[in-house]
């Protein structure tokens, strides 16, 4: 029975040795395995086998949030031989940063990062988490400090830049690859902040001042342009006016013209067709019809010079007797007919 219980015993430490060296690693999990102290290799996702009391992982310093029963966030560090290769955040507390102009502000930052390189996390850094941590915030009050207050309220955008930019090469050989940081609270004082809200209320009220003014400026301009359009349409109205007036006016004086010249053609006409007429009948007794029409204008004339009160003298031209006459021809020309 002895030599069967010894065996068993060997038997029982060779399966417990065996099965103390199977590792299984989760995906984005690693370990780092020292032997005799010295690293010896870094263990993949998967089953792996190490060489138990010879092989022993390597414990690193990692960080662990969880809420407390009184819902506030509490971050602890705690001691693992597991390093996680996945991205991961850190929600550092709120510290106190000094802007260019000598203002005291709080800001709260949060830092994006990934472990690329499991073996300079382990030995290039003591405690990296803690190391990040105070890293982000020197880095912070530098790059905070190059910027005014007002410069680091509407800058966020370069100061994540900046901060990333000088974390990432910071944190290269420590295996580390810094993906973002952002700000998440600037917080300044008080009484910055009463006077930023003045500033702001009295910047609306500027503000609304020039858009009133603006607006009475404005129509006060359309208002007067109205008035000379206006004024440029009556004008207008009136200059047409008056040159229809002047169109109707010379268009009747036209009228009026032509009136007057059917008349005096119409006239002529008529006395053209009563000497044809007079010649046609003194043509029988063989009289001229130039003596009958002046014989007809002297007597008309005669009848003129003899009809006022005072007219007392005839005068009588010198070839009265041609005229005679023609008179003579008329009574002639009469007794005929």
């Amino acid at each position: 029975m002895g030599p069967l219980i010894i065996f068993l015993i060997i038997a029982g430490i060779a399966i417990l040795y065996v099965l103390l060296g199977f590792k299984i690693i989760p995906q984005s999990e690693t370990k780092v395995i020292e032997r005799l102290g010295r690293y010896d290799r870094t263990l993949s996702s998967g089953i792996n086998i190490i060489w138990p009391i010879l092989d022993k992982a390597r414990k690193v310093s990692v960080r662990q949030s969880f809420t407390s029963r009184l819902g506030k966030n509490i971050t602890v560090l705690k001691e693992s031989d597991v390093i996680d290769l996945r991205e991961q955040v850190y929600d550092f507390p709120e510290q106190n940063v000094i802007t260019k102009d000598n203002v005291t502000t709080r800001i709260n930052a949060l830092l994006y990062f990934q472990i690329v390189d499991p073996v300079k996390s382990v030995y290039e850094i003591d405690n990296l988490p803690n190391a990040i941590e105070k890293l982000t915030q020197t880095t912070l009050r530098n790059v905070i400090g190059e910027l005014e207050l007002d410069e680091t309220l509407t800058s966020r955008d370069t100061i994540n830049s900046k901060l990333r930019a000088v974390l990432d090469d910071a944190t290269n050989k420590w295996g580390v690859k810094v993906n973002r940081v952002e700000l998440q609270d600037i917080t300044p004082p008080d009484s910055v902040r009463n006077a930023m809200e003045q500033q702001m209320q009295a910047e609306r009220e500027r503000r609304a001042l020039i858009l009133k003014s603006e607006g009475e400026k404005q129509a006060t301009i359309l208002k007067s342009e109205g008035d000379k359009r206006s004024l440029i349409n009556e004008s207008e109205a009136d200059k047409e006016s008056k040159v229809l007036q002047a169109q109707g006016e010379a268009e009747a004086k036209i009228l009026q013209a032509e009136a007057e010249a059917r008349a005096k053609v119409l006239q002529a006409e008529a006395e053209a067709e009563a000497i044809r007429k007079i010649t046609e009948a003194i043509n029988g007794t063989k009289s001229n019809p130039a003596t009958y029409m002046l014989a007809v204008k002297y007597i008309d004339s005669l009848k003129e010079m003899v009809s006022g009160k005072d007219n007392k003298t005839v005068y009588i031209p010198y070839e009265a007797t041609s005229v005679l006459s023609s008179i003579g021809g008329i009574k002639d020309l009469l007794n005929s007919k």
